[in-house]
């Protein structure tokens, strides 16, 4: 069972990557280019529409809403770009995946000025 729930994150994971090369595509149509866009950004993003520690509910996003997405997204992508983006998120997966210390710091500093923000309307 834990092996077929790891095969399945493994598959969605790649098919975000996917998605995220079918977006950078300049022959993807507008209308899946910015549904695409949106699926990524929400896969990819920490915050969640219902928070995990929800008991039961705050999986259900990462459970059925993401899977569901993807579905869509890659139905709304034609099939020859698709063939192309598998193929590079095959390649992206099998070599180390570079880091970007600057997303990551842009976030952190999201959030720590959130929380100045907060601090101050609070007081």
């Amino acid at each position: 069972m834990l092996t077929k729930v790891k095969n399945w994150a493994k598959q969605l994971k790649r098919q975000v990557y996917v998605l995220y090369f079918a977006y950078k595509d300049p022959r993807t149509p507008l209308f899946a280019k910015i549904f695409t866009a949106c699926v990524v950004a929400y896969a990819f993003s920490p915050i969640d529409l219902i928070p995990d520690f929800i008991p039961i509910f705050g999986y259900l996003d990462d459970i059925i809403l993401i899977p569901l997405a993807i579905y869509f997204a890659l139905k709304l992508i034609p099939k020859h770009i698709l063939e192309e983006c598998n193929l590079k998120a095959q390649t992206l997966l099998n070599n180390e995946k570079p880091k970007s210390w600057i997303a990551g710091t842009l976030i952190i500093v999201l959030w720590i000025s959130a929380a100045i923000w907060l601090a101050v309307w609070f007081i």
